[in-house]
């Protein structure tokens, strides 16, 4: 396709140039422009929030209301780099943000926190409302359709000092014919997201040119996702299995894996059998572990209780009943209420021998060992991890390669569990990029 210059009426030269339109972009957006900015918001896609909105569409889980002590371990070994970050903007100021929307919230069960409505459309209505026509600060402009491919340092129109030269494809639908357009920005936030759910617009097109630019980039990852599974037989669920219970849930089960540093954890919930393996929130935070395991040892390998609010002496004593002319599927029925889903995974992963074990089918019970030898692909990703290193940024997320040009959001190295975390995070960074931007600009002036 032939590449046109793109027609446009914006100065040659801008204040600030905010790239990404999911939740860190746009909070980045919204704290400049509250701060006096003229902010320009660019997107490769034909309207911001797009994953932001799929994600939301079972209910929007905005943030978590547990201690701030438990709530930041959730990040693990990226701790050190996100503790100050969300001290500063965290899971309250999420919550009173929402509430100044008009958007009220309130705590799950579970701790979670969502909005009184539970959908996400709602919150981002009110939002870019406010972002277009806000009662202070300066309005957002945004320019749909346009796809960052490229940034380079270039002398400022004033020729006192040097700006970033930011290169985008424009796609209009008017047209076949793929746009080039060009533009200068004093300051830069890029919020371009990680590389899953390509469609919506975070496919990690970004790495390759970014880490050109000199700035240190770790390959991205699929996080909170599926794992494949090795059955009995080395290769997957069997056809019986499949049929009957792919797609099915295991519900009031825990798993048990080991933590890339050493530590055993156990958590409590509910996952899916899935065509291909596992998947699932309980899977989903135990996914970090499992995907270091697989890396470092070609598999993984976590134990699935079946009755976590039994102990192993109860289920021994139950079993130990004679069973009489009773099957096996009887016996455990009635004796420890296993039926169905959990009934069809003993069958499925252990050998006759050890179901007729007492001994060997108590333990399992408990402790069923389940081999994952994959990940599912890092499209079908809820979230990636990888991206742009912490020791490639200042303390305001600024780049060291390229003075000027910040990074926030999911593109960051970080990864964290379903629950709120990874949105938090997202707007939090995108709250730090923007209140460093604002101070250098303000100490620019004369």
């Amino acid at each position: 396709m032939d590449r046109l210059s793109y027609p446009t009426s914006m100065p040659e030269e801008l204040s600030v140039a905010v790239v990404g339109g999911g939740p860190a972009g746009l909070m980045a957006a919204e704290v400049l422009s509250n701060l006096g900015h003229s902010v320009h918001l660019f997107d490769a896609m034909p309207s911001v929030g797009r994953k932001f909105l799929l994600a939301g569409r079972g209910g929007l889980n905005l943030t978590h209301s547990e201690p701030f002590g438990k709530f930041i371990d959730r990040y693990d070994q990226h701790v050190p780099q996100l503790e100050s970050i969300l001290k500063e903007w965290g899971a309250d100021q999420l919550r009173s943000w929402s509430h100044g929307l008009g958007i009220e919230t309130f705590v799950g069960s579970s701790g979670r926190v969502f909005p009184t409505e539970m959908k996400a459309a709602p919150l981002l209505r009110a939002w870019l409302q406010r972002l277009r026509h806000p009662e202070i600060g300066v309005a957002v402009q945004f320019h749909m359709r346009h796809r960052l491919t490229g940034l380079k340092t270039v002398p400022s129109v004033c020729g006192k000092d040097h700006v970033t030269e930011l290169s985008f494809e424009v796609r209009d639908l008017s047209t076949p014919q793929v746009q080039w357009r060009k533009v200068k920005a004093r300051a830069i936030v890029m919020a371009l997201g990680g590389g899953s759910w390509a469609r919506l617009g975070s496919d990690g097109a970004w790495v390759p040119w970014v880490k050109a630019l000199g700035v240190s980039v770790n390959p991205l990852l699929p996080s909170n996702c599926g794992f494949h599974v090795s059955g009995r037989s080395g290769h997957g669920w069997t056809p019986f299995f499949l049929e009957r219970y792919a797609g099915k849930p295991l519900k009031s089960v825990a798993i048990e894996w080991t933590h890339f540093k050493g530590p055993v954890i156990k958590r409590q919930g509910e996952f899916v059998a899935s065509s291909y393996g596992v998947e699932g929130s309980l899977i989903y935070a135990a996914s970090a572990d499992l995907r270091y395991a697989i890396q470092a040892h070609g598999s993984a390998e976590l134990k699935l209780d079946l009755l976590p609010d039994w102990s192993l002496e109860k289920v021994f004593q139950e079993l130990a009943h004679p069973r009489g002319s009773r099957s096996l599927s009887s016996h455990l029925k009635g004796k420890l209420g296993i039926e169905g889903i959990k009934m069809a995974l003993l069958n499925e992963l252990l050998s006759p021998q050890i179901l007729q074990d007492v001994a060997q089918l108590g333990s399992a019970i408990k402790a069923l060992p389940i081999k994952l030898t994959a990940p599912r692909p890092m499209d079908e990703a809820i979230s990636t991890a990888g991206g742009v290193t912490w020791d490639g940024l200042d303390s305001g997320l600024q780049t060291k390669a390229m003075p000027g040009v910040f990074c926030a959001g999911e593109m960051l190295d970080w990864e964290a569990p379903t629950g709120g975390y990874l949105l938090t995070a997202c707007m939090a960074t995108g709250v730090k990029a923007a209140k460093a931007v604002h101070a250098q600009l303000k100490g620019d002036e004369p």
